[in-house]
């Protein structure tokens, strides 16, 4: 199996992780809609929501909600958009949540995402901080 996600979480591919707990994880994406976009999965290797084991739900929506906070406080950010998409246009079959930063009129519309890319790696590295920063402990 090659799965890009389950290659982050074994450390043999790169990412800006911003959250690491037992059963959840959560970095940069790579091609964000807007600066501090992160995506959580479970670390089991899962596809679909649907085929999330139940013991495994809580763990990972106490990420995704934790993150709903810290991201708009990382961010400067009015708020988050939380997504998930399965199979139909799902780019890693791998369940993933999207935490989106938001802020009044910025643009986003719809399901229309355009993404963007990061000024640099250090730029990067940079929101990945203020996030687990805005984690707390």
């Amino acid at each position: 199996m090659d799965c890009v996600f389950c290659a982050i979480r074994d450390g043999e591919t790169s990412a800006h992780i911003v959250l690491d707990r037992p059963d959840s994880l959560a970095f940069l994406d790579a091609r964000p809609v807007f600066p501090g976009h992160v995506l959580v999965i479970p670390k089991r290797h899962v596809v679909t929501l649907a085929d999330l084991p139940e013991d495994l739900l809580a763990p990972l929506f106490t990420a995704v909600q934790d993150l709903s906070r810290a991201v708009p406080a990382a961010m400067d950010g009015d708020g988050s958009f939380v997504a998930n998409n399965n199979v139909v246009s799902q780019s890693v079959p791998h369940l993933h949540i999207h935490v989106v930063p938001r802020k009044r009129k910025d643009g986003l519309r719809g399901f229309f995402w355009p993404r963007q890319k990061y000024e640099s790696e250090s730029a990067m590295a940079d929101t990945a901080a203020r996030i687990r920063t805005a984690l707390g402990p």
